[in-house]
């Protein structure tokens, strides 16, 4: 049965997702959520109607580190998304870092912008994930290896992760030069063929972003 992917390319998450289903070859069915019968169908499947979601033989899989996690027990491609031991676990962490600490900070500022009329705003809520996703860069400029790739010299989940964090947080919160290392990986990440890809695919919903998407990327 071919798999069922829900998502939308302007999505962070489902560019995750994407980048390993696309990087592995994987065929599947792209559900895009613009659509308003596929965010029916989604809700069927995920509580908050939140996306990505995959459907493997009718089973629905949530988030998008369980996703990967999932193509790569049970679809397994080329790509070595989680390696064994140490490097696995590093992986894992770098994944945790970035959807957390770049993704979930980069997130507060856009998401405070687009409350509904009459909500209350929260300036220092915002004001402290913009200093703590600076915080987060200083630590990547300072922990990142020497490897073209987050651990090391394989593309892995830790990059699948780290690619729409830091394009979509560089737009928040400029890297800037004096982060050279952390500049140089996202400039790699984006010259990926399939990251380029899946820029390219969210490119015409830019509109959507609330502060105002740059001319740069």
């Amino acid at each position: 049965m071919t798999l069922q992917f829900f998502g939308h390319p302007f999505s962070s998450y489902t560019q995750k997702v994407l980048i390993a289903l696309w990087a592995d070859g994987t065929d599947f069915a792209y559900l895009m959520v613009e659509d308003p019968a596929n965010m029916e169908e989604l809700k069927r499947h995920s509580p908050y109607g939140l996306f990505p979601v995959l459907i493997d033989d009718g089973r629905p899989v949530l988030e998008s580190s369980t996703i990967i996690e999932h193509l790569h027990a049970h679809h397994r491609g080329p790509n070595d998304w989680i390696p064994d031991g140490e490097l696995g676990r590093q992986v894992r962490f770098l994944d945790r870092f970035f959807d957390l600490y770049v993704m979930g900070n980069m997130q507060r500022p856009v998401s405070d912008i687009i409350r509904p009329e009459g909500a209350n705003r929260d300036p220092y809520g915002v004001q402290k994930s913009r200093k703590d996703l600076l915080t987060a860069y200083d630590w990547l400029e300072a922990n990142l290896g020497d490897g073209p790739w987050a651990a090391g010299d394989s593309f892995t989940m830790a990059d699948c992760a780290a690619a729409p964090s830091l394009f979509y947080a560089d737009w928040v919160e400029e890297i800037g030069p004096d982060r050279p290392r952390l500049s140089a990986y996202r400039s790699r990440l984006l010259a990926h063929p399939v990251v380029a890809r899946a820029v390219d695919e969210g490119r015409p919903y830019r509109h959507y972003f609330p502060l105002g998407a740059p001319d740069r990327d």
